[in-house]
Protein backbone atom coordinates (compact mmCIF):
# COMPACT_ATOMS: atom_id res chain seq x y z
CA UNK A 1 0.00 0.00 0.00
CA UNK A 2 1.52 3.71 -1.10
CA UNK A 3 1.31 6.16 1.66
CA UNK A 4 0.23 9.60 0.90
CA UNK A 5 3.05 11.58 2.93
CA UNK A 6 1.53 15.47 2.48
CA UNK A 7 -1.11 14.26 4.83
CA UNK A 8 1.83 13.51 7.16
CA UNK A 9 3.65 17.02 6.84
CA UNK A 10 0.26 18.68 8.19
CA UNK A 11 0.77 18.06 11.94
CA UNK A 12 1.10 20.43 14.66
CA UNK A 13 4.87 21.66 15.09
CA UNK A 14 6.64 20.73 18.77
CA UNK A 15 6.89 23.00 21.03
CA UNK A 16 10.23 25.24 21.65
CA UNK A 17 11.80 25.61 25.16
CA UNK A 18 14.50 27.12 26.40
CA UNK A 19 17.80 25.30 27.34
CA UNK A 20 20.62 26.97 28.81
CA UNK A 21 24.24 24.11 28.43
CA UNK A 22 27.56 25.06 27.95
CA UNK A 23 27.15 21.82 25.72
CA UNK A 24 24.89 23.87 23.44
CA UNK A 25 25.48 27.18 23.79
CA UNK A 26 26.55 29.79 26.50
CA UNK A 27 23.61 31.20 26.16
CA UNK A 28 19.49 30.47 26.18
CA UNK A 29 18.33 29.08 22.75
CA UNK A 30 14.77 28.44 21.71
CA UNK A 31 14.86 24.47 20.49
CA UNK A 32 11.88 22.26 19.60
CA UNK A 33 11.27 19.21 21.86
CA UNK A 34 10.13 15.76 22.22
CA UNK A 35 9.74 13.13 25.30
CA UNK A 36 10.69 9.49 24.13
CA UNK A 37 9.44 7.15 27.46
CA UNK A 38 9.28 4.21 28.71
CA UNK A 39 7.11 2.56 31.85
CA UNK A 40 6.33 -0.94 32.90
CA UNK A 41 2.64 -0.77 33.62
CA UNK A 42 3.11 -3.97 36.41
CA UNK A 43 -0.15 -6.67 35.05
CA UNK A 44 -2.12 -4.00 33.71
CA UNK A 45 -5.09 -6.82 33.22
CA UNK A 46 -8.57 -6.38 32.34
CA UNK A 47 -11.31 -7.90 34.15
CA UNK A 48 -12.50 -9.83 31.56
CA UNK A 49 -11.79 -13.73 31.65
CA UNK A 50 -9.22 -14.32 28.27
CA UNK A 51 -9.81 -17.55 27.47
CA UNK A 52 -6.09 -17.84 25.51
CA UNK A 53 -4.20 -16.68 27.96
CA UNK A 54 -3.43 -18.07 31.52
CA UNK A 55 -5.27 -14.67 33.21
CA UNK A 56 -6.86 -16.19 36.21
CA UNK A 57 -5.06 -14.61 38.91
CA UNK A 58 -6.38 -11.12 37.35
CA UNK A 59 -10.11 -11.82 37.57
CA UNK A 60 -12.88 -11.13 40.37
CA UNK A 61 -13.11 -14.70 41.22
CA UNK A 62 -9.51 -15.10 40.96
CA UNK A 63 -6.62 -15.14 44.31
CA UNK A 64 -6.18 -11.60 43.85
CA UNK A 65 -9.87 -10.75 43.80
CA UNK A 66 -9.39 -8.61 40.94
CA UNK A 67 -12.14 -6.06 40.03
CA UNK A 68 -13.47 -3.18 38.29
CA UNK A 69 -12.89 -0.82 41.30
CA UNK A 70 -9.62 -2.12 41.58
CA UNK A 71 -8.55 -1.73 37.70
CA UNK A 72 -10.23 2.20 37.61
CA UNK A 73 -8.10 2.79 40.14
CA UNK A 74 -4.98 1.51 38.42
CA UNK A 75 -5.71 3.35 34.96
CA UNK A 76 -6.28 6.67 37.15
CA UNK A 77 -2.92 6.01 39.07
CA UNK A 78 -0.98 5.20 36.03
CA UNK A 79 -2.63 8.00 33.71
CA UNK A 80 -1.50 10.36 36.76
CA UNK A 81 1.99 9.14 36.45
CA UNK A 82 2.05 9.70 32.64
CA UNK A 83 0.59 13.01 32.84
CA UNK A 84 3.57 14.21 34.56
CA UNK A 85 6.10 12.49 32.77
CA UNK A 86 8.62 15.32 30.82
CA UNK A 87 6.47 17.80 31.04
CA UNK A 88 9.30 20.11 33.12
CA UNK A 89 10.20 20.41 28.93
CA UNK A 90 7.44 19.93 26.90
CA UNK A 91 3.84 20.51 28.37
CA UNK A 92 2.53 17.94 26.24
CA UNK A 93 4.32 15.04 28.23
CA UNK A 94 5.64 11.93 25.99
CA UNK A 95 5.15 11.99 22.50
CA UNK A 96 6.43 8.38 22.49
CA UNK A 97 5.70 6.05 25.44
CA UNK A 98 6.83 2.52 25.36
CA UNK A 99 5.00 -0.06 27.35
CA UNK A 100 5.24 -3.19 28.96
CA UNK A 101 3.10 -5.71 31.28
CA UNK A 102 0.08 -5.03 29.42
CA UNK A 103 -2.75 -7.66 28.29
CA UNK A 104 -4.22 -6.84 25.35
CA UNK A 105 -5.08 -3.36 23.43
CA UNK A 106 -8.05 -3.21 25.23
CA UNK A 107 -6.24 -1.90 28.53
CA UNK A 108 -3.94 0.58 26.49
CA UNK A 109 -7.95 1.83 25.27
CA UNK A 110 -9.06 2.33 28.64
CA UNK A 111 -5.86 4.16 29.45
CA UNK A 112 -5.75 6.73 26.80
CA UNK A 113 -9.38 7.59 27.82
CA UNK A 114 -8.37 8.42 31.21
CA UNK A 115 -9.16 12.33 31.88
CA UNK A 116 -6.12 13.05 32.92
CA UNK A 117 -4.63 12.52 29.42
CA UNK A 118 -7.63 12.13 27.27
CA UNK A 119 -6.51 15.80 25.74
CA UNK A 120 -3.51 14.49 24.24
CA UNK A 121 -5.32 11.71 22.12
CA UNK A 122 -3.10 9.00 22.61
CA UNK A 123 -3.01 6.38 20.28
CA UNK A 124 -1.21 2.69 20.02
CA UNK A 125 0.53 -0.02 18.22
CA UNK A 126 -0.13 -3.25 19.72
CA UNK A 127 0.07 -6.55 18.41
CA UNK A 128 -0.69 -10.47 20.79
CA UNK A 129 2.13 -12.16 21.99
CA UNK A 130 2.39 -15.90 22.82
CA UNK A 131 4.00 -15.03 26.28
CA UNK A 132 3.69 -17.51 29.11
CA UNK A 133 2.04 -14.79 31.65
CA UNK A 134 -0.38 -13.20 29.27
CA UNK A 135 1.32 -9.81 29.25
CA UNK A 136 2.85 -8.01 26.04
CA UNK A 137 4.52 -4.51 24.88
CA UNK A 138 2.84 -2.05 23.34
CA UNK A 139 3.82 1.79 22.09
CA UNK A 140 1.49 4.88 22.80
CA UNK A 141 1.92 8.07 20.51
CA UNK A 142 0.29 11.46 20.26
CA UNK A 143 -0.28 11.99 16.30
CA UNK A 144 0.72 15.74 16.38
CA UNK A 145 4.22 14.31 17.03
CA UNK A 146 4.79 11.11 15.66
CA UNK A 147 3.01 9.20 12.74
CA UNK A 148 3.68 5.18 12.53
CA UNK A 149 4.65 3.94 8.92
CA UNK A 150 4.78 0.16 9.42
CA UNK A 151 4.98 -1.83 12.26
CA UNK A 152 5.41 -6.06 13.14
CA UNK A 153 6.39 -8.04 16.05
CA UNK A 154 9.12 -9.94 16.49
CA UNK A 155 9.66 -13.51 18.09
CA UNK A 156 11.99 -14.52 20.58
CA UNK A 157 12.92 -17.97 20.38
CA UNK A 158 13.86 -19.21 23.98
CA UNK A 159 16.78 -21.31 24.02
CA UNK A 160 15.65 -24.93 25.92
CA UNK A 161 17.85 -24.96 29.63
CA UNK A 162 17.98 -21.51 30.21
CA UNK A 163 14.76 -21.42 32.65
CA UNK A 164 11.44 -23.23 31.37
CA UNK A 165 11.37 -23.61 27.63
CA UNK A 166 8.58 -21.40 27.11
CA UNK A 167 6.82 -18.64 25.03
CA UNK A 168 7.85 -14.62 26.12
CA UNK A 169 7.11 -11.52 24.88
CA UNK A 170 8.04 -10.71 21.35
CA UNK A 171 9.54 -7.33 20.39
CA UNK A 172 7.77 -4.57 19.03
CA UNK A 173 8.96 -2.86 16.04
CA UNK A 174 7.46 0.25 14.52
CA UNK A 175 8.61 2.86 12.07
CA UNK A 176 7.29 6.46 11.92
CA UNK A 177 7.71 9.71 11.42
CA UNK A 178 9.00 12.11 14.92
CA UNK A 179 7.83 15.53 13.25
CA UNK A 180 8.45 14.76 9.93
CA UNK A 181 11.49 12.72 11.19
CA UNK A 182 12.12 8.50 9.59
CA UNK A 183 12.82 7.09 13.21
CA UNK A 184 12.63 2.81 14.19
CA UNK A 185 11.80 1.99 17.94
CA UNK A 186 12.29 -1.06 19.15
CA UNK A 187 9.91 -1.71 22.96
CA UNK A 188 11.63 -4.78 24.85
CA UNK A 189 10.48 -6.63 27.56
CA UNK A 190 12.76 -9.47 28.04
CA UNK A 191 12.75 -12.28 29.85
CA UNK A 192 13.04 -11.86 33.45
CA UNK A 193 15.45 -13.46 36.58
CA UNK A 194 12.49 -16.03 37.56
CA UNK A 195 15.19 -18.54 38.63
CA UNK A 196 18.49 -17.18 39.13
CA UNK A 197 19.89 -14.29 37.31
CA UNK A 198 22.45 -16.53 35.75
CA UNK A 199 20.26 -19.59 34.79
CA UNK A 200 17.77 -17.37 32.98
CA UNK A 201 20.60 -15.33 31.51
CA UNK A 202 20.14 -17.35 28.05
CA UNK A 203 16.69 -16.24 27.63
CA UNK A 204 17.46 -12.25 27.63
CA UNK A 205 20.78 -12.84 25.46
CA UNK A 206 17.86 -14.52 22.81
CA UNK A 207 16.21 -11.38 23.14
CA UNK A 208 18.81 -9.35 22.59
CA UNK A 209 19.93 -11.10 19.84
CA UNK A 210 16.38 -10.98 18.02
CA UNK A 211 16.52 -7.50 18.62
CA UNK A 212 20.02 -7.08 17.24
CA UNK A 213 19.48 -9.08 14.05
CA UNK A 214 16.26 -7.05 13.26
CA UNK A 215 18.63 -3.42 13.93
CA UNK A 216 21.56 -4.82 11.36
CA UNK A 217 18.94 -5.40 8.76
CA UNK A 218 17.80 -2.08 9.11
CA UNK A 219 20.88 -0.31 9.08
CA UNK A 220 22.45 -2.48 5.96
CA UNK A 221 19.72 -0.75 4.44
CA UNK A 222 19.31 2.51 5.85
CA UNK A 223 22.75 2.82 7.02
CA UNK A 224 21.66 6.35 8.28
CA UNK A 225 18.67 5.48 10.36
CA UNK A 226 17.78 6.62 13.55
CA UNK A 227 17.33 3.53 16.41
CA UNK A 228 16.28 3.99 19.68
CA UNK A 229 15.78 0.67 21.47
CA UNK A 230 13.23 0.54 24.60
CA UNK A 231 11.93 -1.19 27.29
CA UNK A 232 12.33 -3.44 30.35
CA UNK A 233 15.45 -5.42 29.61
CA UNK A 234 16.13 -7.51 33.10
CA UNK A 235 19.42 -6.48 32.67
CA UNK A 236 21.23 -3.27 33.29
CA UNK A 237 23.48 -1.80 31.28
CA UNK A 238 26.72 -3.34 32.34
CA UNK A 239 25.11 -6.83 32.24
CA UNK A 240 26.20 -9.19 29.15
CA UNK A 241 22.69 -8.84 27.15
CA UNK A 242 23.39 -5.18 26.53
CA UNK A 243 26.96 -4.40 26.75
CA UNK A 244 27.88 -7.45 24.49
CA UNK A 245 24.82 -8.95 22.43
CA UNK A 246 22.97 -5.41 21.88
CA UNK A 247 26.39 -3.89 21.54
CA UNK A 248 25.45 -0.75 23.96
CA UNK A 249 28.00 1.32 24.94
CA UNK A 250 28.43 4.14 27.71
CA UNK A 251 31.34 5.84 25.09
CA UNK A 252 30.05 8.67 22.85
CA UNK A 253 32.90 8.06 20.69
CA UNK A 254 31.51 5.04 18.99
CA UNK A 255 34.16 3.83 16.88
CA UNK A 256 32.47 0.38 16.04
CA UNK A 257 30.03 0.91 12.98
CA UNK A 258 26.73 0.17 14.09
CA UNK A 259 27.38 0.25 17.49
CA UNK A 260 24.55 2.15 20.14
CA UNK A 261 24.67 4.04 22.78
CA UNK A 262 23.32 3.69 26.48
CA UNK A 263 22.63 6.75 28.20
CA UNK A 264 21.84 5.04 31.21
CA UNK A 265 25.43 3.70 31.99
CA UNK A 266 26.75 6.83 34.50
CA UNK A 267 23.46 7.11 36.34
CA UNK A 268 23.46 3.06 37.05
CA UNK A 269 27.26 3.58 38.35
CA UNK A 270 25.75 6.34 40.71
CA UNK A 271 23.61 4.35 42.18
CA UNK A 272 20.01 5.65 40.00
CA UNK A 273 17.98 2.64 39.32
CA UNK A 274 13.92 2.05 38.10
CA UNK A 275 13.45 -0.53 40.67
CA UNK A 276 14.89 -2.09 43.81
CA UNK A 277 15.60 -5.62 44.83
CA UNK A 278 16.75 -6.56 48.13
CA UNK A 279 17.99 -2.84 48.78
CA UNK A 280 20.04 -2.81 45.53
CA UNK A 281 18.89 -0.84 42.67
CA UNK A 282 18.97 -1.99 38.73
CA UNK A 283 18.43 0.31 35.49
CA UNK A 284 16.42 -1.64 33.69
CA UNK A 285 14.23 0.32 32.31
CA UNK A 286 16.59 2.01 29.27
CA UNK A 287 16.37 3.72 26.21
CA UNK A 288 19.07 3.27 23.91
CA UNK A 289 19.98 5.10 20.64
CA UNK A 290 21.67 4.77 17.51
CA UNK A 291 24.85 6.95 17.23
CA UNK A 292 23.81 9.58 14.68
CA UNK A 293 20.93 11.04 17.92
CA UNK A 294 24.26 12.79 19.15
CA UNK A 295 25.05 15.15 16.78
CA UNK A 296 24.11 18.50 17.90
CA UNK A 297 24.61 20.07 14.50
CA UNK A 298 22.20 18.21 12.30
CA UNK A 299 18.50 19.59 11.13
CA UNK A 300 17.18 16.23 13.10
CA UNK A 301 16.28 15.68 16.76
CA UNK A 302 19.59 14.99 18.83
CA UNK A 303 19.61 13.66 22.31
CA UNK A 304 19.65 16.57 25.09
CA UNK A 305 19.67 14.38 28.48
CA UNK A 306 18.08 11.06 29.68
CA UNK A 307 16.39 10.86 33.35
CA UNK A 308 14.55 8.42 35.70
CA UNK A 309 10.98 10.10 36.52
CA UNK A 310 10.80 9.12 40.24
CA UNK A 311 9.09 11.61 42.11
CA UNK A 312 8.38 11.34 45.73
CA UNK A 313 4.92 10.68 44.92
CA UNK A 314 5.86 7.40 43.22
CA UNK A 315 8.13 5.93 46.23
CA UNK A 316 7.25 4.38 49.50
CA UNK A 317 7.02 6.60 52.15
CA UNK A 318 7.84 4.46 55.33
CA UNK A 319 8.86 0.97 56.37
CA UNK A 320 11.67 -1.75 55.39
CA UNK A 321 10.52 -0.78 51.35
CA UNK A 322 11.03 3.23 51.92
CA UNK A 323 12.51 5.08 48.86
CA UNK A 324 11.16 1.92 46.65
CA UNK A 325 8.62 2.23 43.68
CA UNK A 326 5.63 2.05 44.93
CA UNK A 327 4.16 -0.75 43.93
CA UNK A 328 0.29 -2.15 42.62
CA UNK A 329 0.25 -5.17 44.45
CA UNK A 330 1.96 -6.36 48.17
CA UNK A 331 2.36 -10.50 47.02
CA UNK A 332 -1.90 -10.89 46.10
CA UNK A 333 -2.93 -7.77 48.43
CA UNK A 334 -3.71 -4.47 46.55
CA UNK A 335 -1.23 -2.20 47.74
CA UNK A 336 -2.87 0.79 45.58
CA UNK A 337 0.49 1.81 44.00
CA UNK A 338 1.60 2.82 40.79
CA UNK A 339 4.47 0.27 39.62
CA UNK A 340 7.01 -1.73 41.01
CA UNK A 341 9.15 0.44 38.30
CA UNK A 342 9.74 3.46 37.67
CA UNK A 343 9.45 5.22 34.13
CA UNK A 344 12.72 6.33 32.29
CA UNK A 345 12.60 8.77 29.36
CA UNK A 346 14.66 10.92 26.85
CA UNK A 347 15.19 14.12 25.80
CA UNK A 348 15.59 15.48 22.19
CA UNK A 349 15.68 18.48 20.55
CA UNK A 350 15.47 19.79 16.89
CA UNK A 351 16.56 23.65 15.98
CA UNK A 352 13.57 25.50 14.96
Amino acid sequence: MKLDFTIIRLGIALLPILVASPGLLAQKKAYKSAVVAFYNLENLFDTVDNKQINDEEFLPNGIRRYNTPIYLDKLTKLSSVIAQIGTEFNPDGPAILGVAEIENDTVLKDLARQPLIAGRNFQWVHYDSKDARGVDVGLLYQPRYFTPIASDKIFVALPSGSKDAYFTRDILWVKGLLDGEPIHVYVNHWPSRSGGEKRSEPGRIAAATACRKHIDSILTSEPNAKILVMGDLNDDPINKSVAMVLDASGNKDLGKKFSLYNPWLELYKNGIGTLAYQDAWGLFDQIILSSNWLYKEQEGFFLHKAQVFNREFLKENAGRYKGYPMRTWDGNSYRGGYSDHFPSYILLLRKP
